[in-house]
């Protein structure tokens, strides 16, 4: 059976000592001036009843209302325009847990806003640093040639140079924010095509070969798949996804190290693409912020070897766009993988 809400128990207890009592003064009132009648004394009994019932639990359905609304609009534990008369409940558990409920929600909010004004915090921080570092270095190159050094020729060559680099970081650095922007916005269209990956990877081992060299880490692709693998995406993004990883790749890698590209088949309508390579990994606790704008696993180090800190919130920013999904596992110590899914050509 179910059971009873417990204003309504409240209302048929009421109800019934009101009627109960009603009916005694009635009948006291009937022994003592008229004759009893005992039909009418029970008709007049349910009558009592039925319409105290109502009256009670109406009355307390408005008084918990109202009492309950102020306190909602006192508190500013939610907006007001969320409470409708439907909404309030007079029983007590319910209305208890849709507090909880309502408070939960709130707290969690409150705790995303925290996460979020922590990370906004870190974000300034680390674009103030990426971009005073040559903001300052410029500005130290001029104001020396200022002083008197322009006029020496060699001087003049040498940090003229150096300021022209800085400046190019500086552009490098706003180019890639530019692009995260309009890949979060939807402003930077895709344009999808069929292309041979392999062909892709070709030209990023020969774009990297000079930089891996000088590490003497090998870039090698391996695939057991027939050739061309033809994959329906942005040709250039993609590009410039393996690219960064092998960047990334290189940046972390120990000397006469390897980078494997390696391209399999996922399912019937994707391929994967995985990065792999034997340099320092990446410990655990880092990983789920590995894709963060300006997030540096090395704080010292990374830094010296150059980049935006950007790279990889490009890469996830990009492969996202494609609906595809990108994975990070690591054994620190011995190397780290990053591998993406593309949709084959149809």
């Amino acid at each position: 059976m179910t059971k009873l809400k417990k204003t309504y128990k409240f209302a048929l207890y009421t109800a019934g000592m009101l009627t109960l009592a009603l009916s005694v003064l009635i009948l006291i009132h009937e022994l003592i001036f008229f004759e009893v009648n005992l039909i009418s004394l029970l008709l007049f009994a349910i009558a009592c009843f039925v319409l105290t019932f109502f009256i009670v639990q109406i009355r307390v359905e408005f008084f918990i209302y109202r009492r309950v609304k102020s306190i909602y609009d006192s508190v500013s534990l939610l907006d007001s325009e969320t409470l409708e008369r439907a909404s309030i409940t007079t029983d007590i558990s319910s209305l208890k847990e849709e507090v909880e409920k309502f408070a939960q929600t709130k707290k969690t909010e409150i705790d995303l806003l925290k996460v979020r004004e922590n990370y906004r915090k870190e974000f300034m921080g680390n674009v103030s640093h990426e971009l005073k570092t040559p903001l300052f270095t410029v500005q130290g190159y001029i104001l020396t040639l200022l002083d008197g050094a322009i006029k020496d020729k060699k001087v003049r060559k040498k940090y003229l140079t150096r300021a022209s680099k800085a400046v190019d970081r500086l552009l490098y650095i706003i180019k890639d924010l530019d692009m995260i922007t309009k890949l979060e916005t939807g402003d930077l269209n895709l344009v999808k095509e069929n292309f041979d990956m392999v062909e892709v990877t070709r030209n990023v081992q020969d774009l990297l070969e000079m930089k891996a060299s000088k590490k003497d880490i090998s870039i090698r692709l391996e695939t057991k798949l027939e050739k061309p693998i033809l994959v329906h995406a942005d040709q250039e993004r993609i590009q410039q996804v393996l690219t960064n990883l092998v960047v990334n790749a290189i940046k972390y890698g120990k000397n006469k190290g390897e980078i494997r590209i390696i391209i399999e088949e996922l399912t019937k309508e994707k391929f994967i693409v995985r990065v792999k390579d034997n340099g320092i990994g990446i410990e655990k606790e880092n990983i789920p912020r590995l894709f963060e704008r300006f997030y540096r696993v090395d704080k010292s180090g990374s830094r010296k070897e150059g980049g935006s800190g950007l790279g990889l919130s490009i890469v996830k920013h990009i492969i996202e766009a494609h609906e595809e999904k990108i994975v990070v596992t690591s054994n620190f110590g011995f190397g780290s993988e990053f591998s993406f899914t593309l949709k084959k050509a149809s």
